[in-house]
């Protein structure tokens, strides 16, 4: 790659010294062990450091969460609140006979109760699943099932909506704790109300000593087919969240952090709570949903410094336009990183045009359970690519061989399916009771990301798409991703989604799903005018043959575009499990 496509880094960027400046010295030095040697002291309870060590300490007083809402003022919650409320709901699944392991279910918007339950239930040594607020009733019912739930925390409006009528349908489901929003009604039957067992409760308990390997978090995922698949995690994954808050969110202690994720995804977890915490920050939590205007109001007033977002909510904020942002100021912002996946580098480029910083993409899944591949901050951004491997991180391209076996590709710019070497602490320990599909991730050391890629002979690497994505054309072997990002370079264009369609002479087509932005309309000349744009840009073996214009395109909540369900739609085939579909199932 030449130089006038890097973005190099200068130390108006950087403001001040990130935590990771020498990439090969720090790899070369960087032993898990000895990070978890930091931890092991006071034991492995991901509770302990993320709120009791600061609320004993110095930053008791400091702000560990500020919950911004419309029509309310800000709630300040303290590490020293945020223990004590804590410590009563852990005291309340004590009252209710929840054992140690026992899963505890959250489905709720960002609202502090949520953020109490997962912490609390952490600290008394449940098992936390966090479910997508937005999910219909029956996703809902199958992951409590499928986790056997024995407490469900939520609101008593997503209750009546979603949960009541489904109640006989989970029979492991002992316990419904609800919180009235918005001047809601708790006394519904068959119910609890939380606010009362938590003030019957004491603030004051025990952490349970759990060990590193201890189940912690539940994350489910869904597949492109069948039941949706519930990655294990443990409670030694809180080095990994401190390791990589440090390397690639470089989060200092004075840091005001606002994540967007939504809670009920592994990214709102791992990152929306956990690895602030870790830090010593204070995080921003905002309960409404997407408004262009807003977010920048948001990042002007509370002074954000580190800004974690998905590339979705980043296009939207470029389909708005480049006029709002004029309107703010942010010189306390330092750093933005992306994920959910890929970043188009037309994005990385607006960041650095519009908000005056490039945005850095990094790469990670649910079952990895933190970031593994980062563009960081103190060097230079190649736009489009997910950035080099973290400390402790050693990835590879592998070749897959008639016989089964796996090779690592050692030469650059060669696709292959990316691969992870076990050891990493918040690697996912199993899929819950399906031991057959985990073995299957493996071959030998490697964990198998079913993800393609290629990488670069700067050591960068490239995403071109999940394997059952990548489009098979007159022999060719096209990356999704990459049609895409050349289809963003048009000024008319929002988002680009692409799916192979089937050609009875080349075997797949290249169709491209669109939406345009503000201002611009759909017609046939515009169409034209965007095959030729990618045919100039691709050349003619790898442009779309279609484009087909939509006023969004389908995403779930994490804000990963659905090719999946684009292609189902395309050819009329079922649309499998879209539980995880922004907008509810």
């Amino acid at each position: 790659m030449d130089s006038s496509s890097i973005i190099r880094k200068t130390a108006g960027d950087l403001r001040r010294v990130p935590n990771f400046v020498d990439y090969a010295g720090e790899r070369s030095t960087f032993s898990w062990p000895a990070v978890r040697a930091q931890f092991a002291e006071t034991g492995f309870n991901i509770a302990t450091h993320a709120v009791e060590r600061h609320a004993s300490g110095a930053l008791r007083d400091k702000v560990a969460f500020r919950f911004l809402s419309r029509d309310k003022p800000a709630r300040d919650v303290s590490y020293g609140e945020l223990s004590q409320l804590t410590s009563r709901f852990a005291n309340v699944l004590e009252t209710l006979g929840i054992g140690r392991g026992e899963r505890v279910f959250v489905l709720a918007g960002r609202i502090p109760e949520l953020y109490v339950a997962v912490l609390g239930s952490l600290k008394h040594g449940a098992v936390v699943s966090p479910l997508f607020s937005a999910f219909g009733p029956e996703p809902i019912a199958t992951r409590v099932n499928l986790g056997e739930g024995r407490v469900l925390v939520t609101t008593d409006m997503l209750y009546e909506r979603k949960v009541a009528k489904w109640r006989d349908r989970m029979p492991t489901l002992q316990h419904v704790l609800l919180v009235a929003e918005d001047g809601g009604r708790t006394d519904v039957p068959g119910t609890l109300d939380l606010a009362v067992l938590m003030a019957e409760a004491s603030d004051q308990c025990t952490v349970a000593a759990t060990g590193q390997e201890e189940m912690s978090l539940l994350h489910f995922t869904s597949g492109t087919t069948g039941t949706p698949k519930g990655a294990v995690h443990v409670h030694g994954a809180v080095v990994t969240h401190f390791a990589t808050g440090r390397y690639a969110l470089d989060l200092h202690a004075d840091d005001t952090y606002w994540c967007t994720a939504d809670p009920g995804w592994v990214t709102g977890t791992s990152y929306g709570i956990i690895a602030p915490l870790l830090h010593g920050v204070t995080s921003i939590i905002d309960r409404e949903e997407f408004d262009a205007e807003r977010w920048y109001s948001i990042l002007q007033d509370e002074a954000v410094t580190v800004w974690y977002t998905a590339p979705t909510a980043i296009r939207m904020l470029m389909k708005a336009g480049a006029e709002i942002p004029h309107k703010y100021r942010f010189p306390q912002l330092r750093f933005i990183a992306s994920v959910g996946e890929p970043l188009n580098p037309e994005a990385v480029r607006w960041g650095k045009e519009v908000l005056g910083l490039p945005i850095h993409d990094n790469w990670w899944q649910t079952e990895t359970g933190g970031i593994m591949i980062a563009n960081t901050p103190a060097f230079d951004i190649k736009p489009g690519s997910m950035g080099r491997p973290l400390p402790g991180i050693d990835a590879a391209i592998m070749r897959h061989h008639e016989d089964g076996t796996v090779t690592p590709i050692e030469e650059p710019d060669v696709e292959g399916e990316l691969a992870l070497k076990r050891g990493w602490p918040s690697m996912f320990r199993a899929y819950l009771n399906n031991e057959e599909r985990y073995r299957k991730c493996f071959a030998g050391e490697w964990y198998l990301t079913g993800d393609l890629a290629k990488r670069d002979a700067d050591g960068y690497f490239w995403f071109v798409g999940r394997a059952d994505d990548v489009i098979k054309s007159a022999g060719h072997l096209i990356g999704p991703f990459e049609v895409e990002s050349a289809l963003m370079e048009h000024p008319a264009v929002a988002e680009a989604g692409v799916i192979g369609k089937p050609d009875p002479v080349v075997g797949e087509v290249v169709k491209a799903f669109v939406s345009l932005k503000k201002g611009f309309e759909e017609s046939e000349a515009l169409r034209m005018e965007l095959l030729g744009h990618a045919r100039k840009k691709l050349g003619a073996a790898v442009a779309p043959k279609e484009i087909a214009f939509l006023p969004s395109l389908p995403r779930t909540r994490s804000g990963k575009i659905m090719r999946r369900l684009l292609k189902a739609r395309e050819l009329g085939l079922p649309e499998g499990d879209t539980s995880t579909l922004e907008g509810g199932a």
